[in-house]
């Protein structure tokens, strides 16, 4: 029986309020999740680079390369196995994920084994930045990352994977690996401007539908996520 069974609405502890008015729901990409928070490219590097040592120590000693190589791949099966656990634990946390956006807040549902809920009103965001993965297999997911008031604390642990890396001291909650990064951070503009009674149009924000949205500065991916346009 899954989690959302036991939730009224999925990815939301109870129904909302009247008057609130859910915008967008969706969960990050798990193979994205894998490659960034898991760190599963690191990973196979690592192993990687051990084999070449365990080779290549063997060779320095005076061994032939049929001992030395099948003293390298040995370390294959321990490898294949963390793997197999990262990718599982990705693929776990993909599906037990729900991020929801309304006209009002930002709901996080996560938790493999006990289920979390963290609500982020937009009365605590400061501003709210979009990355974007580069190249390989996560291509085209994207990240938005939340930044919160200076009274706002929130712990970096019990929010992870769902922070953005290396903000212990000031952890920054993230909708990590989304498949449709610009949409979604163009419906989060329109929503915290309309929140802030600022919204030029005075319309209500719009929901996201398809990857059609405005366009967003790219971020240098060596530093700090672009600001979201609004």
């Amino acid at each position: 029986m899954s989690d959302s069974e036991f939730e009224p609405v999925p990815g939301l502890p109870e129904r909302l309020p009247a008057g609130e008015c859910m915008l967008w729901q969706g969960a990050p990409h798990w193979l994205g999740l894998a490659l960034t928070a898991f760190r599963l490219r690191e990973i196979a590097i690592y192993f990687a680079l051990l084999m070449v040592w365990r080779g290549g120590s063997m060779l320095y000693e005076g061994a032939s390369v049929m001992p030395a190589l099948d003293h390298a791949i040995a370390i294959l099966p321990l490898a294949f196995g963390a793997i197999a656990i990262l990718l599982v634990i990705a693929i776990t946390s993909a599906r037990t994920t729900v991020y929801t956006i309304t006209d009002r807040r930002i709901v996080m549902r996560f938790g493999m084994a006990l289920p979390l809920t963290v609500n982020i009103p937009f009365t605590q965001i400061d501003a709210a930045a979009v990355g974007h993965h580069r190249g390989g297999l996560a291509d085209g997911l994207g990240d938005i990352t939340l930044s919160l008031g200076a009274g706002e604390r929130i712990g970096y642990l019990m929010i992870w994977p769902h922070a953005r890396p290396w903000r212990y001291s000031r952890p920054e909650p993230m909708l990590r690996s989304l498949p449709n990064p610009d949409g979604v951070a163009a419906l989060l503009a329109d929503a915290l401007a309309a929140h802030a009674g600022v919204a030029q149009t005075g319309m209500a924000p719009r929901q996201v539908q398809a990857p059609s949205a405005k366009p967003v500065r790219e971020p240098d991916m060596h530093g700090a996520p672009a600001p979201m346009a609004s």
